[in-house]
Protein backbone atom coordinates (compact mmCIF):
# COMPACT_ATOMS: atom_id res chain seq x y z
CA UNK A 1 0.00 0.00 0.00
CA UNK A 2 2.84 2.43 0.41
CA UNK A 3 3.61 2.36 -3.11
CA UNK A 4 1.02 4.57 -4.32
CA UNK A 5 0.67 7.10 -1.05
CA UNK A 6 3.51 8.69 -4.02
CA UNK A 7 1.20 8.09 -6.80
CA UNK A 8 -1.85 9.12 -5.49
CA UNK A 9 0.28 12.51 -4.24
CA UNK A 10 1.60 13.27 -7.70
CA UNK A 11 -2.05 12.40 -9.13
CA UNK A 12 -3.79 15.36 -6.66
CA UNK A 13 -1.14 17.89 -7.51
CA UNK A 14 -1.12 17.43 -11.21
CA UNK A 15 -5.14 17.24 -10.80
CA UNK A 16 -4.88 20.82 -9.25
CA UNK A 17 -2.22 22.16 -11.54
CA UNK A 18 -4.85 21.32 -14.30
CA UNK A 19 -7.11 23.00 -12.41
CA UNK A 20 -5.76 26.00 -12.06
CA UNK A 21 -4.34 26.43 -15.41
CA UNK A 22 -7.76 26.39 -16.76
CA UNK A 23 -9.38 29.21 -14.23
CA UNK A 24 -6.39 31.54 -15.13
CA UNK A 25 -7.27 30.39 -19.17
CA UNK A 26 -10.98 31.21 -18.12
CA UNK A 27 -9.53 34.37 -15.90
CA UNK A 28 -7.44 35.94 -18.96
CA UNK A 29 -10.58 35.16 -21.72
CA UNK A 30 -12.77 37.12 -19.50
CA UNK A 31 -10.09 39.70 -19.43
CA UNK A 32 -9.74 40.14 -22.84
CA UNK A 33 -13.26 40.08 -23.86
CA UNK A 34 -13.87 42.85 -20.93
CA UNK A 35 -11.11 45.18 -22.68
CA UNK A 36 -12.57 44.70 -26.22
CA UNK A 37 -15.99 45.55 -24.87
CA UNK A 38 -14.40 48.49 -23.35
CA UNK A 39 -12.38 49.48 -26.57
CA UNK A 40 -15.73 49.50 -28.93
CA UNK A 41 -17.81 51.41 -26.40
CA UNK A 42 -13.94 53.88 -26.11
CA UNK A 43 -14.15 53.76 -30.11
CA UNK A 44 -18.19 54.61 -30.19
CA UNK A 45 -17.27 57.79 -28.18
CA UNK A 46 -14.80 58.84 -30.17
CA UNK A 47 -16.11 58.20 -33.42
CA UNK A 48 -20.06 59.18 -32.76
CA UNK A 49 -21.46 55.62 -34.01
CA UNK A 50 -23.88 56.49 -31.61
CA UNK A 51 -25.00 59.86 -32.64
CA UNK A 52 -27.96 60.42 -34.93
CA UNK A 53 -25.63 62.22 -37.50
CA UNK A 54 -23.91 58.92 -38.59
CA UNK A 55 -24.93 58.29 -42.59
CA UNK A 56 -27.02 55.15 -42.68
CA UNK A 57 -26.64 54.65 -46.13
CA UNK A 58 -23.14 54.43 -46.07
CA UNK A 59 -23.56 50.78 -44.93
CA UNK A 60 -26.03 49.76 -47.08
CA UNK A 61 -23.37 50.17 -49.92
CA UNK A 62 -20.14 49.63 -48.44
CA UNK A 63 -18.04 46.91 -50.05
CA UNK A 64 -14.47 45.37 -50.19
CA UNK A 65 -12.91 45.37 -52.82
CA UNK A 66 -9.96 42.85 -53.65
CA UNK A 67 -6.31 44.63 -54.28
CA UNK A 68 -4.70 41.68 -54.26
CA UNK A 69 -5.07 38.28 -52.73
CA UNK A 70 -4.34 34.83 -53.21
CA UNK A 71 -7.11 32.84 -55.02
CA UNK A 72 -8.83 36.19 -55.92
CA UNK A 73 -8.64 38.36 -59.07
CA UNK A 74 -7.94 42.29 -58.35
CA UNK A 75 -11.00 44.13 -58.38
CA UNK A 76 -13.21 41.52 -57.40
CA UNK A 77 -16.16 43.08 -55.19
CA UNK A 78 -17.48 41.92 -51.52
CA UNK A 79 -20.33 43.67 -50.59
CA UNK A 80 -20.64 44.14 -47.05
CA UNK A 81 -24.21 44.58 -45.71
CA UNK A 82 -24.63 43.86 -42.66
CA UNK A 83 -21.29 42.88 -41.93
CA UNK A 84 -18.99 39.83 -42.37
CA UNK A 85 -15.99 37.57 -40.97
CA UNK A 86 -12.76 37.24 -43.28
CA UNK A 87 -10.85 34.21 -42.68
CA UNK A 88 -10.07 30.37 -43.91
CA UNK A 89 -12.53 28.71 -42.47
CA UNK A 90 -16.01 27.60 -43.88
CA UNK A 91 -18.14 30.09 -41.98
CA UNK A 92 -16.18 33.01 -43.32
CA UNK A 93 -18.28 34.79 -45.48
CA UNK A 94 -15.44 36.64 -47.43
CA UNK A 95 -12.91 33.03 -47.79
CA UNK A 96 -9.41 33.93 -48.01
CA UNK A 97 -6.99 31.61 -49.80
CA UNK A 98 -4.30 32.73 -46.81
CA UNK A 99 -1.65 30.67 -45.03
CA UNK A 100 -1.48 33.58 -42.72
CA UNK A 101 -5.06 33.99 -42.28
CA UNK A 102 -7.36 32.42 -39.12
CA UNK A 103 -9.90 30.52 -39.96
CA UNK A 104 -11.96 33.27 -38.27
CA UNK A 105 -9.58 36.27 -38.80
CA UNK A 106 -11.27 39.72 -38.84
CA UNK A 107 -14.61 40.70 -38.80
CA UNK A 108 -16.67 43.74 -40.28
CA UNK A 109 -19.41 45.13 -38.45
CA UNK A 110 -22.20 47.31 -38.78
CA UNK A 111 -22.40 49.76 -35.98
CA UNK A 112 -24.88 52.70 -36.48
CA UNK A 113 -24.52 53.40 -40.06
CA UNK A 114 -20.53 52.79 -39.41
CA UNK A 115 -18.73 49.54 -40.53
CA UNK A 116 -15.96 48.63 -38.01
CA UNK A 117 -13.35 46.34 -38.46
CA UNK A 118 -12.36 44.30 -35.67
CA UNK A 119 -9.93 41.28 -35.45
CA UNK A 120 -10.79 38.17 -34.15
CA UNK A 121 -7.79 36.74 -32.07
CA UNK A 122 -5.71 36.34 -35.26
CA UNK A 123 -2.47 35.18 -34.81
CA UNK A 124 -0.56 36.96 -37.25
CA UNK A 125 -2.54 40.71 -37.10
CA UNK A 126 -4.75 42.77 -39.11
CA UNK A 127 -3.43 45.96 -40.56
CA UNK A 128 -5.50 48.92 -41.30
CA UNK A 129 -3.76 51.44 -43.73
CA UNK A 130 -0.58 49.32 -43.01
CA UNK A 131 -0.82 49.67 -38.81
CA UNK A 132 -1.13 46.56 -36.44
CA UNK A 133 -4.90 47.03 -35.33
CA UNK A 134 -5.08 47.62 -32.04
CA UNK A 135 -8.71 47.45 -30.64
CA UNK A 136 -12.12 47.74 -33.57
CA UNK A 137 -11.47 50.93 -35.58
CA UNK A 138 -14.18 52.28 -37.90
CA UNK A 139 -13.39 52.46 -42.02
CA UNK A 140 -13.37 55.47 -43.90
CA UNK A 141 -13.27 55.64 -47.78
CA UNK A 142 -10.55 54.36 -49.44
CA UNK A 143 -8.60 52.21 -45.93
CA UNK A 144 -7.01 49.78 -46.55
CA UNK A 145 -7.14 46.17 -45.04
CA UNK A 146 -4.39 43.76 -45.04
CA UNK A 147 -4.77 40.26 -43.84
CA UNK A 148 -1.45 37.99 -44.21
CA UNK A 149 -1.11 38.74 -48.47
CA UNK A 150 -4.18 39.55 -48.96
CA UNK A 151 -4.79 43.01 -49.29
CA UNK A 152 -8.81 44.68 -49.39
CA UNK A 153 -9.53 48.61 -50.41
CA UNK A 154 -13.07 50.24 -48.36
CA UNK A 155 -15.50 51.91 -50.51
CA UNK A 156 -18.64 53.58 -49.80
CA UNK A 157 -20.51 54.20 -52.81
Amino acid sequence: MTNLAPVSVALKFGFLVVLYAFLLWVARSASRDLRVGRAVAASAAATGFHSATAAPHAARDARLVVERAPGHSPGMIYDIGEGAVLGRGDEAEIRLDDPFASSRHAQLILQAGVVVLEDLGSTNGTYLNEELLQGPAPLHNGDRVRIGDSEFSYEEA
